[in-house]
């Protein structure tokens, strides 16, 4: 019996689908899924069994033109994603085809691409006709030496068995990495504050900018064999606050059922969810705000 394992990295840009596939590979929702774009801050990795292959996929910060120390940071961690990868998938929305953001993804490709397999995975092809894709293909095939180019839908799953199966084989021989039950490498603390940012990026839509965080501040495992779970979240302004509250603390209280119930969800048992609404200033230049969501405060700087 001969086993594979090794990292997969998904990148593209913002709102590409890369959540929404690294859960279907996974089979698990490990990878939060929003409708608002960069919501993928820490390189989170799920970790898919293909046969005698395990497959770690690195679910990437979308790759986008970054503004402030948040963004740079976001986007050294995907390209740091697909350089420490040993196949890297880039994954491009079929209606939007090859938009001023893929033309720099293109460029960043061929430094970072050395010495891997790059696989072409053009999503959502329900929503343009076979023709666009396959022109679409001929481009980008012409613009980079892909490996191979699968025609997926995350979402409906079509297509992605088979890019599983062929970088199952791609895969370096080798022990697996992770036992094999262990779907996400994320600490359990970490993935709790991914979900309750989800439930707060849902509720909240357009009226809150990107300036907040969530952080499990304390997790107590009590003898009923529930765990009782503290986060706060922080955001930068005092007006901030009261969006997140909402009228008498309703939005924080809806926030918090959704997101306990998808907790109990995920761990199989009884949740006590408690949430605080702290304001601090600078918390985008703060160094330990970086490291809870899995990025370095260094990658940031100009």
């Amino acid at each position: 019996m001969t086993t594979r394992a090794g990292f997969i990295a998904l990148i593209g840009e913002p709102n590409a689908g890369k959540s929404t596939l690294l859960n279907r590979m996974v089979g698990a929702k490990v990878s939060i899924v929003t409708h608002k774009v960069q919501t993928t801050r820490a390189r989170i990795r799920g970790v898919a069994m293909e046969g005698e292959s395990q497959l770690v996929f690195v679910d990437t910060p979308g790759l986008f033109r970054p503004r402030r120390r948040l963004d740079r940071a976001m986007v050294a961690a995907a390209w740091g994603g697909a350089a420490d990868a040993d196949i890297i998938v880039l994954l491009i929305e079929a209606h939007r085809g090859i938009t001023e953001g893929v033309e720099r993804i293109l460029e960043g490709l061929g430094e970072v691409a050395k010495g891997r397999k790059v696989a072409l995975a053009i999503n959502k092809i329900d929503r343009v006709k076979s023709e666009v894709l396959l022109g679409l293909s001929a481009e980008l095939n012409d613009r980079f030496g892909f490996e191979r180019t699968f025609m997926i839908s995350a979402e409906k799953g079509h297509g992605v068995d088979d890019l599983r199966q062929w970088l199952a084989g791609e895969l370096p021989e080798g022990p697996w990495l992770y036992p094999e039950d262990q779907i996400a490498d994320l600490p359990m603390r970490m993935i709790a504050a991914e979900m309750t940012r989800e439930k707060l990026t849902l509720r909240l839509h357009q009226e809150l900018p990107y300036q907040l965080t969530v952080e499990t501040e304390a997790w107590e495992e009590r003898k009923d064999g529930s765990a009782r779970i503290d986060q706060i979240v922080y955001v930068a302004r005092d007006g901030h606050k009261g969006i997140i509250l909402g009228k008498g603390g309703e939005t924080i209280k809806a926030v918090g059922k959704a997101a306990r119930e998808e907790l109990e969800e995920f761990l199989g048992r009884k949740v006590h969810l408690f949430l605080q609404v702290k304001v601090r200033p600078g918390w985008l230049e703060e160094s330990e705000r970086y490291s809870e969501m899995g990025l370095d405060f260094r990658d940031g700087n100009d």
